[in-house]
């Protein structure tokens, strides 16, 4: 009685071991066997799908409004007119007139000082040379020399741009230190001082025809800035 007992137990023991191996063969048909490659099952509530975000449109340019470089050689008021000026002359480009401005500056000067009218000549009005002659002829009358230099320009903008037509007309104000010494016949110093220069303010107005084959500004206007 006892060995069929056991013989039992045993049968029983085989059958369970069945039952368990058919029930993992079918849930591994059923799963399948994970690698570690798989893509992980998304959760809604912690993972939401976002959607792609557009592409950019591309930029629309309007050719009657180029892009300009450099803007921080205007100030806002002049945009317009430097603008109208750039379409208008494709070799226009606002950093390259100011960088030519300040040497004209500084070479206007110098001749003036000197007194020197006919070096002014191709660069002047005949407004302005005359202006300049003038004064010069005064000092001389008066038996003054000036004895200037300029140390530096702090800062040269265009502060107002305009197309007239087929004129542009640029005005740069000028923030320059400029030591400034009158002498008299004798050589002696009756005014100024080269050791302390002063600041000068200065707003010098520019014409050119766009269409002229000449690339040089004439300086038509002369005048203290506010």
């Amino acid at each position: 009685m006892l060995q069929r007992r056991k013989v039992m137990d045993v049968v029983e023991t085989v059958l369970f071991a069945m039952v368990a191996a058919f029930l993992g063969l079918r849930l591994f048909s059923v799963l399948g066997k994970r690698t570690g490659h798989e893509q992980s099952m998304r959760k809604p509530a912690e993972e939401p799908v976002v959607a792609p975000a557009p592409s950019p449109a591309p930029e629309v340019r309007d050719a009657a409004q180029p892009r300009l470089a450099g803007a921080e050689a205007f100030d806002i008021p002049a945009t317009a007119g430097v603008r109208a000026i750039a379409a208008a002359d494709g070799r226009f480009h606002p950093v390259d007139f100011l960088e030519g401005a300040k040497s004209a500056y500084a070479m206007i000067l110098e001749a003036f000082w000197k007194g020197d009218a006919s070096a002014l000549a191709p660069y002047v009005s005949a407004e302005v040379l005359q202006s300049f002659a003038d004064a010069i002829k005064a000092r001389e009358d008066a038996g003054e020399v000036l004895d200037n230099r300029l140390v530096r320009i702090d800062r040269a903008v265009i502060s107002s741009a305009a197309l007239d037509g087929k004129v542009a007309r640029i005005t740069v104000r000028f923030d320059a230190d400029i030591a400034a010494v009158t002498r008299n016949v004798e050589g002696e110093v009756v005014a100024g001082s080269l050791t302390d220069a002063i600041e000068t303010h200065d707003e010098w107005t520019f014409e050119r025809e766009v269409r002229s084959s000449d690339p040089n500004w004439i300086l038509v206007d002369t005048d203290e800035a506010a």
